[in-house]
C-alpha cells in the first residue's frame, strides 16, 4: 500500500511564534479561588520532572481564547516570575453548563530530553469507496502515542483517506510517514482507519444493541519522559 500522511508541526511555516501565557503566583484556596475566578483569573498547576508542584493564576479571558483549543502536544510558554516554562496541557478542568475552563494542568518539560505524548489523528480527503460503493468510514483509532523531543511534536497527525478506493481497504500505523524524529510506540499493525461494508456496519450495530451493557474505563496515558 501506497503509505501517505504529514504531520502538523511547530515551524515557521505554520506557526509564526508559540503561544506565551504570563502567569502570576497564587497562594489562595477553597473560597478564595473562587472569588479570583468571579474576577476573571484562572487557577493553573505547573509540575514536572524539574519543577515542583506550583500553583498560579493566568487570566481567564485570554485563556479561553488561545488554550482553550490546544491539544496535549502543543507547547505553550508559561511566563512565571521572571522565568519562563516549556509546557504541555496535561489537563483541563471545565465548567460542564457553560465549557469555560475552570482549572489547567500543566506538565513543564526540558527542551533537550524526549518525552511521550499522544497526539491527535485528522483525517482529510474523501474515500473512492464511500462514493462508489456506499462504503463506510469506520476509524479505529483518533490519536497515536509518540516520542520525540518537545519542539518535534507534531500538534496533529493528518491521514489522508482519499486512496482508500474498495470496501476492506485499511491504514495502518506502520502506513504512516512521520519525519525520523518523531517514533510512534503503538503497535504497527494496528489499523487507524478501514473501509466496510454497509451491511457490516448494521450488523455491529445489532449486535451491539442485543449485548448486556458493559461500562469501560479507559485510562488516559500520560505524557512521560521517555527513558
Amino acid at each position: 500500500m501506497e503509505r501517505w500522511s504529514f504531520c502538523e508541526r511547530r515551524s515557521r511555516k505554520v506557526f509564526v511564534e508559540r503561544v506565551v501565557v504570563k502567569a502570576e503566583s497564587r497562594d489562595l484556596i477553597g473560597k478564595q479561588v473562587k472569588a479570583q475566578r468571579r474576577e476573571g483569573k484562572l487557577p493553573i498547576v505547573l509540575y514536572g520532572r524539574h519543577l515542583a508542584p506550583t500553583t498560579a493564576w493566568v487570566d481567564a479571558h485570554n485563556a479561553n481564547m488561545v488554550l482553550d483549543h490546544l491539544t496535549q502536544s502543543a507547547l505553550v510558554t508559561i511566563e512565571l516570575g521572571g522565568e519562563s516554562h516549556l509546557a504541555l496541557i496535561r489537563e483541563k478542568q471545565r465548567n460542564y453548563l457553560t465549557g469555560k475552563l475552570l482549572h489547567i494542568d500543566f506538565l513543564v518539560v526540558s527542551a533537550t530530553e524526549k518525552l511521550r505524548a499522544n497526539v491527535p489523528i485528522e483525517f482529510i480527503g474523501v474515500s473512492p469507496a464511500v462514493k462508489n460503493y456506499s462504503g463506510i468510514v469506520f476509524d479505529n483509532l483518533d490519536e497515536l502515542e509518540v516520542e520525540a523531543l518537545p519542539n518535534d511534536l507534531p500538534e496533529k497527525i493528518v491521514v489522508d483517506i482519499s486512496g482508500l478506493a474498495t470496501i476492506g481497504a485499511a491504514f495502518h500505523v506502520k502506513d504512516l510517514v512521520l519525519p525520523g524524529d518523531v517514533r510512534i510506540l503503538d503497535d504497527p499493525n494496528e489499523i487507524i482507519v478501514v473501509i466496510t461494508a454497509p451491511e457490516a456496519e448494521e450488523k455491529e450495530v445489532t449486535e451491539a444493541a442485543s449485548a448486556e451493557p458493559e461500562v469501560i474505563e479507559k485510562k488516559k496515558k500520560e505524557e512521560v519522559p521517555a527513558k
